[in-house]
């Protein structure tokens, strides 16, 4: 498989870590769209929130546990979590990923 993600999960490709645990990996993203931007990403391999299935659901809710922890430790009490979903959507990597923005006003509707 080459995922670009899985690569920095193995700690092939770089990355700066924010947290990591068995479960899931955070990181600051290369491009960043806001003061504060990482993505917290499931170890194990899925390809997007649209194929989460009830085996995987689980990963999910601790990505969420996850972010709750980070931004409390950070700080940040406001925040905006984004995961794109296909191609059309702006998803580049097709492995399940959560970017949290902070520090700048959001605007809606995004894109």
């Amino acid at each position: 498989m080459d995922c670009l993600f899985c690569s920095i999960v193995s700690g092939d490709v770089p990355s700066k870590k924010v947290y990591e645990d068995d479960q899931v990996y955070a990181f600051y993203d290369i491009d960043p769209q806001a003061p504060v931007h990482f993505l917290v990403i499931p170890k194990e391999h899925i390809p997007s929130a649209g194929a989460v299935t009830e085996e995987s659901s689980a990963v999910v809710a601790h990505c969420f546990e996850v972010i709750a922890k980070i931004t409390a430790q950070m700080g940040i009490t406001d925040f905006r979590v984004v995961s794109n979903c296909g191609d059309q959507a702006g998803q580049s990597v097709h492995h399940l990923h959560f970017h949290v923005l902070a520090g700048r006003d959001m605007t809606w509707p995004p894109g």
